[in-house]
């Protein structure tokens, strides 16, 4: 918190590094939610992890949504056994949807050239993402762009000028995302200084815009 502080920022959404190999995504929610609780000081917001791929999904939504007062959910398909083309993810989007929640799916943890050869995660096929009038989807971590309309941020993007491009390509869906304690906060605001871009609605405006809109 005292790096998030120093840096200037306000509001972050927070995940769980847990979720993607974790076999009870309940407990996991619940701890994610009691110490944004405990240690965010009003900065952190916790986005629960719900898996499709299991039969009580529903439950996971509905704690995250009710119990917890969580705005999203965040996805890891990759690790989890489920595609975007599959019937359940589709039915989980839906149900985000009528929840009013944003859904965030991370494309991926860890690079491909850096993955164990015995620990290998493909990044989500996001070409599959179907389309589903008032969904909010926000992709983490993709290195390649994302589908028109689609909101992304800009953690894993690492070519030249790639965030001035990238911002370019997807006026108004580009937004600030660090991957820190995983990556160097330092990085990215590096990234955008360095991009020339109005650095607001990247910030800022961008991401409050697509949060409100869920609601």
């Amino acid at each position: 918190m005292e790096k998030l502080r120093g840096a200037g920022v306000t509001r972050a959404w927070a995940g769980s590094f847990e979720a993607p190999l974790a076999d009870d995504l309940s407990d996991v929610n619940a701890r994610l939610a009691a110490d944004c609780r405990r240690f965010g000081a009003g900065v952190l917001l916790p986005f629960g992890c719900v898996n499709p791929a299991l039969a009580d999904w529903r439950e996971d939504l509905r704690r995250c949504a009710e119990d917890h007062k969580m705005r999203g959910i965040r996805l890891h398909p990759n690790y989890h056994g489920y595609a975007l083309a599959d019937a359940s993810f589709r039915d989980l989007l839906a149900a985000a949807t009528e929840r009013h929640m944003l859904v965030q799916i991370a494309v991926q943890m860890q690079d491909e050239r850096t993955q164990h050869p015995l620990v290998r995660a493909k990044p989500v096929d996001i070409a599959a993402l179907p389309k589903l009038p008032g969904a909010r989807v926000q992709l983490l971590n993709a290195s390649r762009p994302a589908p028109a309309g689609i909101a992304t941020d800009f953690a894993m993007v690492e070519a030249v000028h790639g965030l001035r491009d990238l911002a370019g390509a997807l006026p108004g869906r580009v937004m600030f995302g660090s991957y820190y304690p995983c990556f160097y906060f330092e990085a990215a605001v590096l990234k955008l200084k360095e991009s020339g871009i109005d650095r607001k609605p990247i910030e800022t405006e961008n991401a409050l815009r697509l949060l409100e809109a869920a609601r």
